[in-house]
């Protein structure tokens, strides 16, 4: 996924994702079905059609700015965010079928060109007109997606100009026909195909949905955007915001334009009442390429992102790109299947596919903010937060338009998804990033503790603080107790580990369990055992080794360390067998005046990568601090300040950049970044204040080195060792 190009290239907001997503909602049915709709709904019924059919959307768009605000999103827009969240073989399910459903739109769209073009040209050969059409539009999304672009701001002001046409219309006096009727809830008496035989809410529904859908035009874009996580929410939001009021002002012109009668009998009822008529066709003609292209464009996209992953046969092939990044490969594949549906002349009885599939993403994009939301793992902190409900009202609004739309067709459209994962599933896909099913499974397994075992290893999306904490001096773990807790809170835990000799008089257990009680109490899961030994380095190791084999095996141990502690006896081999086992160490050594202060600010400090600044998912011995950092940001309300000291000068940029990076990876807004030249021992002298201060550490970590950090920053200090299983860029 790190092959493309380096020519590719990258598109804003406005360019990438609003234009076309503004282009595609903006469609034939504005033009040419608003009138009809508003003569069988009125003007009331029209209102709250347009609102519900937008609240669906734009409760799904919610969906999706959150989910791609946590996700480093490549190619493939809806198809790469399943992807990443439920794996390759039901985003795959998804994408298949998708991108044969946007081909097909393609081909409906081309259909409603030739239509508009008919009715200025009743003479040229449809088929002609078709071929015409699409050569066009092959060319343009073929040289390049940046000529698509250019070309639909062109389309953009065209259709700019023809609600300018209507808005001199409305002001030249157009709104003059009485129209109470028209103002009121409709009679829905139908259309001229089924005789005015009459209609209802939901079937006028059902014509006018399809307007509204579109939104994934943008996302579809997502591997070639300069920023998706901020182009993707602001685009959508923003289109579907400006097409919104873009639609209720022309249902409002119209009801008072038209006669019931008209608007009934004439589709083309715009063109008539706008102040300059063949504005108003050409808007209908760029509707309609635009929409196309967009398809086009998007639906190759997808083909090429299900060819990166191995999705597909021939994947190599279709993951192929011209030497300016563009995927030839899929667009000919792509190319040659809009070609064949042309040549079918009318695919009206699978038309209904492609809104429906449209709704079938739209309901697993909220499915998986639910369950993201309702797993509560630390690796979903989006930036663009939504509220609990509204993924559920965007999953049951959108299965509820599917049935309403086409109930028999809804049911093959989720059995066609069913029977793809099917397929999928046993192909053995090997999915090449983290997904959310580590979450889903790791979550289940807690439900299933007293039943099963096994669990050995978590992942990196599913990772929590699990704390082994040694103890033989109760005193000092009070002292230590909301340090941990608030480590742990709220999806962590914390085991308890009594280190002492043998005696039968022993308090310890019992005080162990007590404490254990209380941090179940103010939310941390913790339990408690005592382990009986001379030796308190050899009675952690143990404990460490035989708890490899646990359900849920600590994933840190952690270190109080205290003056009556042999350093070097009994904490350094500890920390060299966690090492060993795959086990995060924290050693704490409080300030005995400063403890943790006010609990506002913690530095992490970040070692000097010597011209090794390039940022990947090994970021080095930096995850587990940075994690624990998030954890006591948010349980504290405290603020995370990076801090890196280099040597050369001349890589400051490049130290700025990568904490940049890092931050805009890592999902972690308004964290302070700070690039120090000169010696570490001088700068950690005069480093900024902060109530705790967390370093990188190893098994060799001298103890002179932790107590003159507690000194220089006279600041309580964490010393840190990953495990190599948690990752903050998951």
């Amino acid at each position: 996924m790190d092959n493309q190009p380096t020519t590719t290239r990258k598109f804003g907001t406005f360019g990438g994702v609003f234009t076309p997503t503004l282009l595609t909602i903006l469609g034939v049915i504005m033009y040419l079905r608003l009138g009809w709709v508003v003569g069988n709904a009125g003007l009331l019924g029209a209102w709250l059609i347009i609102l519900i059919s937008f609240l669906i959307t734009l409760c799904t768009a919610l969906s999706m700015s959150a989910i791609t605000t946590n996700i480093r999103i490549g190619a493939g827009g809806a198809y790469a965010i399943v992807s990443q969240a439920l794996g390759l073989e039901v985003g795959g399910s998804l994408g298949i079928p998708r991108y044969i459903s946007q081909g097909l739109a393609v081909t409906m769209y081309i259909f409603g060109f030739r239509e508009g073009w008919l009715g200025i040209f009743p003479d040229h050969n449809a088929f002609l007109v078709d071929i015409t059409v699409f050569t066009l539009l092959f060319t343009i999304a073929y040289i390049s997606a940046n000529l698509a672009i250019k070309t639909q701001y062109i389309i953009m002001g065209i259709i700019v100009l023809s609600l300018i046409s209507i808005i001199v219309a409305a002001y030249g006096g157009s709104m003059e026909i009485p129209t109470n009727d028209a103002l009121s809830w409709g009679s829905f008496k139908g259309s001229i195909e089924n005789g005015f035989s009459g209609s209802n809410f939901w079937i006028v529904f059902a014509v006018f949905f399809p307007a509204a859908t579109g939104i994934m035009a943008g996302a579809n874009m997502s591997g070639e955007l300069k920023h998706p996580k901020r182009s993707i929410p602001t685009g959508t939001l923003w289109a579907i915001g400006v097409s919104f009021i873009i639609y209720m002002f022309l249902a409002f012109w119209i009801a008072r334009s038209a006669s019931e009668t008209e608007l009934l009998n004439n589709y083309y009822i715009m063109v008539e009442k706008a102040y300059i008529g063949p504005l108003i066709i050409a808007g209908i003609l760029g509707a309609t390429f635009s929409s196309a292209l967009a398809s086009i464009v998007g639906s190759s996209r997808i083909l090429f992102a299900m060819g990166e992953h191995k999705v597909l046969p021939y994947s190599n092939f279709l993951a192929g790109q011209s030497s300016n990044g563009q995927p030839r490969n899929a667009m000919m594949v792509t190319g040659i299947l809009i070609f064949i549906t042309l040549l079918l002349r009318n695919i009206n009885a699978v038309a209904p596919l492609v809104t429906l599939f449209f709704l079938i993403t739209y309901a697993m994009i909220n499915i998986v903010v639910i369950i993201e939301q309702n797993l509560g793992l630390i690796s979903y902190r989006p930036v663009f937060k939504i509220h609990r409900w509204v993924p559920w009202f965007g999953l049951v609004s959108s299965v509820f338009a599917m049935f309403i739309i086409n109930p028999a067709v809804s049911l093959i459209s989720i059995m066609i998804v069913l029977m793809v994962y099917w397929y999928l599933s046993r192909q053995n896909l090997e999915t090449p990033f983290e997904d959310v099913r580590s979450g889903l499974f790791v979550s289940f397994a807690e439900w299933a503790a007293k039943h099963t075992w096994g669990m050995k290893k978590m992942q990196q999306r599913a990772w929590k603080a699990n704390l082994m904490v040694p103890v033989r001096d109760v005193n000092g773990l009070k002292g230590t107790f909301e340090f941990l807790r608030n480590i742990a809170k709220p999806k962590g835990s914390i085991k308890l580990l009594g280190v002492e000799p043998f005696s039968e008089t022993s308090t310890l257990a019992k005080e162990l369990e007590d404490i254990s009680a209380s941090f179940r109490e103010k939310g941390a899961f913790s339990s408690s055992s005592v382990i009986h030994t001379d030796q308190f380095a050899n009675g952690i190791n143990y404990s460490s080794q035989a708890l490899q084999g646990a359900f849920f095996r600590p994933n840190i141990v952690f270190l109080n360390l205290q003056d009556h502690d042999d350093y070097e006896t009994e904490l350094r081999p500890v920390m060299k067998e966690s090492i060993r086992l795959e086990v995060g160490v924290l050693l704490y050594l409080s300030h005995p005046t400063a403890l943790l202060g006010q609990r506002n600010t913690i530095n992490v400090w970040v070692s000097d990568r010597q011209s090794k600044w390039d940022l990947g998912w090994d970021i080095g011995n930096l995850d587990l601090s940075i994690l624990v950092a998030y954890k006591l940001k948010m349980n504290w309300g405290a603020r995370i300040r990076l801090i890196t000291v280099i040597k050369d000068p001349e890589e400051e940029d490049n130290a700025k950049q990568f904490l940049s990076s890092l931050i805009n990876l890592a999902r972690l807004p308004q964290t302070l970044t700070e690039v120090h030249i000169g010696d570490f021992g001088s700068v950690v002298n005069k480093a900024p204040s902060a109530d705790l201060n967390i370093f990188g550490m190893d098994e060799g970590l001298p103890f002179g080195f932790v107590k003159e950090m507690s000194v220089k920053t006279q600041s309580s200090c964490l010393f840190v060792k990953d495990s190599g299983h948690e990752s903050i860029l998951a």
